[in-house]
């Protein structure tokens, strides 16, 4: 691609920052020109947001502001700060590509706004609120080859799908997958408050984020049965909010349909690491969640923490930054994506 694609973001908060970032640092950041954000938070905020970041450190680049854009090493990203998609001009901006970080739209019906608002093509920061609300989910590594680049509404799914799908698919067919328990041990995120306080209407959500593990719900399962299918009715999962800031991991207990061992699963993963090695990873050093802040792998697999009771009853854990290694993943899709209607 000769002309860079032109992409937007909507919402700029964890995610849609960490987009931006990643573009920067990457090898793709020649593909791509942020040309737009929308973010309702005032500039003087997300310039100084933009360039300091409590997780990923101060940004690698001059940022500055002009009159109404973020300026990214003297480039000009132009900022509104519209509460709906009707209010931003996005063909008079030329936007090929619109990254929906904000959260806030999931059926079909909201995604079209923006399609109707001069949006050719969206993608999804989020799984949107079923399969049905979007054109096609993808995790990449797993189904992105199955996009046709007809497409319009593009679901990223979720940074927890990204890091076990992999991982579940690769087991379910060297072993078989009878029934699989995942626990998410996820850290902070901004649906909850630094102190107890009335901010939920679930009320473990009230409670202070830094203080306690916070149970919490989630869609895992339901996002695992989406990209696998075959595993439907054989998935549960349960997540746990703990108080860090960054990089999450899943507990992985699994039915196996045939005899293994640790080592069996372990040498599994290390050849998926060796045949995709940017984003899957092995490592059997003993860590700590820190150790992978600033990680692009979708999953970081804890060979160390392998484990089996009995001859089918196994046990993986898993690490992923849950924001960084998603964000990478978005720009994966964004290219994949882009160069099938170049």
């Amino acid at each position: 691609m000769n002309t860079p694609l032109r992409l937007a973001i909507n919402g700029y908060g964890r995610i849609g920052r960490c987009f931006l970032r990643a573009l920067h640092e990457s090898p793709l950041k020649n593909r791509f020109r942020i040309v737009a954000i929308n973010e309702p938070a005032d500039l003087d905020t997300m310039a100084y947001l933009t360039r300091f970041d409590s997780t990923h450190g101060v940004f690698h680049g001059k940022v500055e502001q002009g009159e109404d854009s973020l300026v990214i090493d003297g480039q000009a990203i132009a900022v509104t700060h519209a509460s709906t998609p009707e209010e931003v001009p996005w063909q008079a901006l030329g936007v090929d590509l619109l990254v929906e970080c904000s959260g806030r739209y999931g059926t079909r019906d909201q995604l079209r706004r923006f399609l109707d608002a001069g949006v050719p093509r969206l993608l999804l920061s989020h799984p949107g609120a079923s399969a049905a609300d979007v054109d096609a989910t993808v995790v990449y590594g797993i189904n992105h080859e199955s996009l046709a680049g007809t497409e319009r509404l593009v679901s990223n799914a979720s940074c927890t799908t990204n890091a076990i799908v992999p991982v579940l698919d690769l087991l379910h067919r060297s072993f078989g997958v009878e029934q699989a328990f995942l626990t998410t041990l996820h850290s902070v995120m901004n649906d909850q408050p630094l102190i107890d306080g009335y901010h939920n209407s679930d009320l473990r959500r009230t409670r202070s984020a830094m203080q306690s593990f916070v149970p919490v719900s989630t869609g895992l399962a339901k996002g695992v049965e989406r990209l696998l299918p075959e595993l439907s009715g054989r998935v549960q999962a349960k997540a746990i909010r703990v108080p860090t800031l960054n990089v999450s991991a899943i507990d992985l207990m699994f039915q196996a349909g045939s005899d293994l061992s640790a080592e069996d699963i372990n040498a599994l993963m290390q050849a998926a690491a060796q045949r995709a090695p940017d984003f899957i990873a092995y490592s059997d050093q003993p860590h700590a969640s820190v150790d992978f802040n600033h990680d692009p792998h979708s999953v970081i697999v804890d060979g160390g923490q392998t484990r089996l009771c009995g001859p089918r009853m196994a046990n993986v854990m898993v690490w992923f930054d849950n924001e960084w290694g998603f964000a990478n993943r978005l720009l994966d899709v964004a290219d994949y994506w882009a160069g099938l209607v170049r």
